[in-house]
């Protein structure tokens, strides 16, 4: 008890852990709640193109000696809007417009990174994320934007709710669901920036898919799988974080790992379920 309490002492007593269990308790949270309709909906792809644009905003952002987070918020929000717009009216859709959109900023961003500072840890750091980029304006600022979309994500639930599972009954009841879907994508943007930093452009989307289908295995309600998802993102990210420090592994592949363990968990506690049902 002792040692465990000298440990985590220890462990908080580096500013950079502090910002990052904090910051990454929130990023955790929002993505977990906006993963759940947009794996249903079939927009978890959206996440990945969105990652891959922040990377390129991060670039630029660094070659031009700027905030990152005061280019990438209104330049991974913008193209959210350009996703939906030519899934909706262009002859491109889908999976097909993420791609264009998502490896276009990815190669602008090396292309940038390269020319500007050299294709050094930088790169490395942006790709796969790092606790000791973030810095205490991040921390404010992003602490901030994950405290406006768990509210808004709230104060919408149920139109959220309507447009996930059946578009056409939402929009008959009175509801804008493009809109919504919108709003979705919006919010969606704005964790992807706050959590690029810790997790990194290639792996943050894991956030949003992952604790989404682990409790999907187990869950039926869509309220249960929401709280779940959660409670499955924030305690995965908190293991990652503590192996991270003790084993000195990447910190967003290390949170990615414990998700996956807990997928594969899921997954082989559902199949044990379903045999022992059709026994009976």
């Amino acid at each position: 008890m002792h040692d465990a309490l000298n440990f985590f002492a220890e462990l908080f007593s580096y500013p950079f852990m502090v910002r990052a269990f904090l910051v990454g308790t929130m990023v955790a949270l929002c993505s977990s709640l906006l993963g759940v309709s947009l794996v249903l909906k079939r927009y978890a792809m959206i996440g990945d193109g969105l990652s891959h644009v922040g990377f390129g905003a991060l670039a630029l952002a660094k070659a031009c000696n700027v905030a990152p987070l005061t280019l990438c918020i209104p330049v991974v929000t913008l193209s959210s809007v350009l996703l939906l717009r030519l899934n909706s009216l262009s002859r491109i859709r889908g999976d097909a417009a993420i791609a264009l959109i998502s490896t276009g900023a990815l190669a602008a961003g090396v292309m940038i990174l390269s020319l500007s500072t050299g294709m050094n840890t930088d790169v490395f750091n942006y790709l796969f994320g790092s606790i000791l980029s973030m810095t205490r304006s991040d921390v404010l600022l992003s602490t901030a934007i994950s405290v406006a979309v768990l509210l808004l994500f709230i104060l919408c639930y149920n139109r959220i709710f309507a447009v996930t599972f059946d578009t056409s009954f939402a929009r008959a009841t009175g509801t804008k669901a493009e809109l919504f879907d919108t709003v979705l994508a919006l919010l969606t943007s704005l964790v992807i920036v706050v959590g690029m930093r810790m997790m990194g452009a290639m792996l943050i989307s894991s956030l949003i898919v992952l604790p989404a289908l682990s409790a999907m295995r187990m869950c039926r309600r869509f309220k249960t799988v929401v709280i779940s998802s959660a409670l499955i993102s924030v305690l995965c990210l908190w293991t990652g974080l503590l192996i991270s420090y003790v084993a000195a592994t990447p910190t967003g592949a290390s949170i990615v790992a414990c998700n996956l363990l807990v997928f594969a968990g899921y997954c082989t506690a559902e199949k044990i379920r379903k045999v022992r049902n059709h026994e009976k």
